[in-house]
């Protein structure tokens, strides 16, 4: 009986120390992501209103594409970017393509453009693609991050009707706030299947930490001077 009892409280005291280490972690955080991406804000505000002016002036709308996606337990929120494509477009070809690609394992069958993307979007503009392919289509969701409705690191902010195509395995990816950057972005976005994608994003959310977030970031960095962070 005695050791039984020693063996519950020590259990409970790894328990608490658990739970006491994971809102350390996340206290800071959300440090983290308040300093950089205010800093950053100050910092890129001209850059941005640059591409904002480049993106109004070859096409139609407004150069700000406002979006509801899923983060955090499923709650919604407006994510920010800047426009890529022509306004009034219908998403069924976007529709049609996740469907798909949510059936493919095998990494072969990627494009090099990266899960997620087609090849020759007729949607895209010009500028867009450009855009895309130097990840600065993304500035403007450091705004989200500086709002708490993402971190800088984290899972892919998903669409609403993704949402409903994933399978219980992958529930674990709305535990933490959607990301800029992740896990994913990371390891061959270009080569992964959406499949291996999402497992990813998974093991991330159960084995993230100070360590892993940072190198993250580091590594988004390199990609983004080499051209590959999308």
């Amino acid at each position: 009986m005695r050791s039984e009892g020693r063996l519950a409280v020590a259990q409970l005291t790894d328990e608490q120390e658990s739970a006491a280490t994971r809102i350390g972690y996340e206290f800071v955080k959300r440090t983290i992501d308040i300093v950089l991406s205010s800093a950053l804000i100050l910092m890129l505000t001209p850059l941005v209103v640059v591409l904002c002016l480049l993106i109004w002036s070859t096409s139609a709308g407004s150069p700000l594409f406002r979006q509801k996606r899923l983060g955090l337990r499923k709650k919604s929120f407006v994510m920010l970017k800047l426009r890529t494509m022509y306004v009034d477009n219908d998403d069924r070809i976007h529709r049609e393509y996740v469907t798909k690609m949510l059936s493919v394992d095998n990494e072969s069958a990627m494009t090099d453009s990266g899960i997620c993307k087609l090849d020759a979007d007729p949607r895209i503009t010009p500028v867009g693609g450009w855009l895309r392919r130097t990840s600065l289509d993304e500035l403007p969701q450091l705004i989200n991050v500086l709002r708490g409705d993402m971190s800088l690191v984290g899972p892919r902010p998903m669409l609403p009707w993704e949402v409903e195509l994933l399978n219980e395995l992958y529930q674990h990816r709305f535990e933490v706030k959607p990301g800029i950057t992740g896990l994913w972005q990371v390891s061959g976005r270009s080569w992964l299947s959406m499949r291996r994608a999402l497992e990813l994003d998974v093991e991330y959310v159960l084995r993230r930490s100070l360590a892993r977030d940072l190198v993250i970031l580091v590594r988004t960095v390199q990609a983004v001077f080499r051209g590959g962070a999308r």
